[in-house]
């Protein structure tokens, strides 16, 4: 007689083998707060018989806990695993389950419906194949549904089902229904979304769930699990997308093996095939596909894989080996759409970085072309983007990288940002196409470099960033600081905050975008200078640390020298030689820094003088000193 232990063994081998093959939907539910995702989730979870029995149990008792009436389940809370979302009722967090039934298996995110959560739906809608866009039938397309529509629109997703839900509340009419549809149409189709189905419903109650629902027999269209069981997977079509395999390590357990290990997100590969590396341009053919599971004679999308190549050539993380005949494109420079993502807006000129397949990089928005208004879907000017916005921008990075536009392939074009000092992600992006400048505009050797541009000077070039308050004293101990190394021989040039904006920043006012372009086009200016061999001196409140850092990565290591005039804004504002705190305290001068505008303080600067306890003269002696020790004088 067979061991129990056994029997078990036998039941799971025999129960993963038989979901071995199915194949994989991921899907989404969207839309407006209390439309009723996590309900549906919930119940598609208990028809397909995928809850155990103290999962019931304890539903059960959460649904009366939670105030669900009569003795109903309120499936929701198998899916609000949050304890703040179960008291208020919403979902914050974006929840995944994975469910099966005999023909597929599924796995489903439970987006928040909350605009303020709008970031977590585009996360939990970039791998999607399709979305149900929950409405309320109570309510009909509201600027959330909207929201969704285009975002899952812009995101790739190519079926989408309206589930016109809580039709119980509306008595089942199908007028209510029939209205929604058309409203929806007319927005979907400036969108250009096609393939919609629409689906009258009550989560709550199991209408049109699994089985067609006798109180809504004007209904004769599919049931949400049928067409979840029966709508067609994308797969085929990346099957047949040029091959893409981003680099994800590089694989050397031994002295006598390297390999190049990673995921293939499109197209199909065969040993003996002919393969570019890029961005560099090496050719070589694959020599052996490599798995877990030994060699393997075709390898295709999804699979995770080692290559090993015929030639020794140089490939790190972030390259992209493509088939030779039908390479990724290249560039540095591209026309994007951007979801941002942050409480802090996004900023033109501040860098950031951007994460794209496996490499990430230094990226810099140059031009906010348009922002997008979702409902009307038009486009209007704008120099920042606030959370939750959508808008098509110019970016630029400092590499040259591999992609695809994303439309043809989300793993290779579509990004996302992160903030350089909090490593938080801020925003998502898609590429639409490279910008022809990019191909056209190469970096020209030339002969005479830095390094000879200094021994000429006989001097070490570097970059003297002084920031503070404005009346901190950057100007007078700049100016004092330069005069001394001018009279000790030094070739120097001042670059003052105030001087600069009556020629090169004349066009930049006070704002934060503007603040963030005035110290970018400072920084290059600085780098410039320092390639001629000159001691650069900046006098710039640079209120942000975000472009000090900037300033500082453009340069090389030990070449910027950032000095903080710690000047307390109390003693900034009784100097105040300017007036400009009191026409800030009248409200007469906006955005002005340390009164309604922030000042981040350095953390790590090379020097800090406090201005209180030493004079002008002082500050501007241990400044030639600092430099003294560095060698620079």
């Amino acid at each position: 007689m067979a061991h129990i232990s056994d029997l078990i063994a036998t039941d799971i081998e025999a129960y993963l083998k038989a979901h071995e093959h199915k194949s994989l939907l991921r899907f989404i539910t969207c839309g407006s707060v209390d439309d009723g995702k996590s309900t549906l989730i919930g119940r598609l979870l208990y028809e397909s018989k995928m809850l155990f029995e103290d999962q019931l149990a304890a539903i059960e008792a959460d649904s009366k806990k939670y105030g669900t009436q009569g003795d109903s389940i309120d499936f929701a809370l198998l899916v609000d695993g949050l304890a703040a979302e179960r008291e208020q009722g919403i979902t914050i967090d974006v929840a995944y389950r994975f469910f099966s039934t005999d023909k597929r298996k599924f796995i489903v995110a439970d987006t928040p419906g909350h605009e303020q959560y709008t970031r977590n739906m585009v996360t939990g809608a970039s791998t999607a194949d399709a979305a149900i866009l929950m409405v309320d039938a109570r309510k009909g397309v509201l600027t959330q549904t909207r929201r969704h529509s285009f975002l899952a629109s812009l995101l790739g997703i190519r079926h989408i089902v309206v589930a016109i839900n809580k039709m119980d509340l509306v008595d089942y009419d199908e007028t209510v229904f029939d209205r929604i549809v058309k409203d929806y149409r007319a927005f979907a189709t400036e969108i250009g979304l096609e393939a919609i189905t629409f689906i009258p419903m009550s989560a709550f109650k199991g209408d049109n769930i699994v089985s067609l629902s006798e109180n809504m027999p004007w209904h004769q269209g599919t049931t949400l699990m049928s067409y979840l069981e029966t709508v067609e997977i994308d797969e085929s079509r990346m099957q047949k997308n040029p091959f893409r395999l981003p680099v994800q390590w590089v694989n050397r357990p031994s002295l006598d093996f390297r390999g190049f290990t990673g995921t293939i997100t499109s197209g199909i590969v065969y040993p003996g095939d002919r393969i570019r590396v890029q961005p560099s341009g090496r050719e070589s053919r694959i020599a052996r596909i490599v798995t877990c599971d030994g060699d393997i004679s075709k390898a295709v999308m999804g699979q995770s894989i080692t290559v090993t190549l015929e030639d020794e050539i140089d490939i790190s993380r972030g390259d992209v080996i493509s088939l030779a005949e039908s390479p990724a494109e290249i560039a540095d420079q591209f026309e994007t759409t951007i979801v941002w993502m942050h409480d802090e807006p996004l900023l033109p000129g501040r860098p950031y970085l951007m994460k794209i397949g496996t490499v990430t990089t230094n990226a810099t928005i140059t031009d906010i072309k348009y922002q997008i208004n979702v409902n009307t879907l038009e486009h209007t000017a704008a120099k920042t983007l606030e959370l939750n916005a959508i808008g098509t921008c110019n970016i630029s990075l400092d590499r040259q990288i591999a992609f695809d536009k994303y439309d043809e392939n989300r793993e290779t074009g579509g990004f996302i940002l992160i903030d350089k000092l909090n490593n938080s992600t801020v925003g998502a992006g898609m590429i639409h196409f490279a910008l022809r400048r990019s191909q056209n505009i190469h970096i020209q050797h030339v002969d005479v470099n830095k390094g000879a541009r200094s021994r000429i000077k006989g001097q070490k070039a570097c970059v003297l960033w002084f920031t503070g308050l404005s009346g901190a004293g950057k100007s007078t101990i700049a100016n004092l600081v330069e005069k001394k190394l001018h009279a000790m021989g030094r070739h120097t040039y001042l670059l003052d905050g105030d001087n600069i904006r009556h020629g090169l920043n004349k066009d930049l006012g006070f704002t934060d975008a503007d603040r963030v372009e005035n110290i970018r086009r400072v920084a290059e200016v600085a780098k410039l200078m320092v390639d001629a061999g000159l001691v650069v001196i900046t006098a710039f409140i640079s209120p942000f640390r975000s472009e000090r850092k900037m300033a500082r990565d453009l340069l090389q290591e030990g070449e910027f020298i950032e000095i903080f005039i710690d000047t307390p804004l109390e003693v900034a504002e009784k100097r105040d030689v300017k007036g400009l705190y009191k026409k800030a305290r009248r409200g007469e001068l906006k955005n002005f820094t340390g009164i309604d505008s922030p000042y981040e303080s350095p953390e790590q600067p090379e020097h800090r003088i406090n201005t209180t306890r030493l004079s002008a003269e002082q500050a501007a002696d241990q400044v030639i000193s600092i430099m003294n020790v560095r060698g620079y004088v």
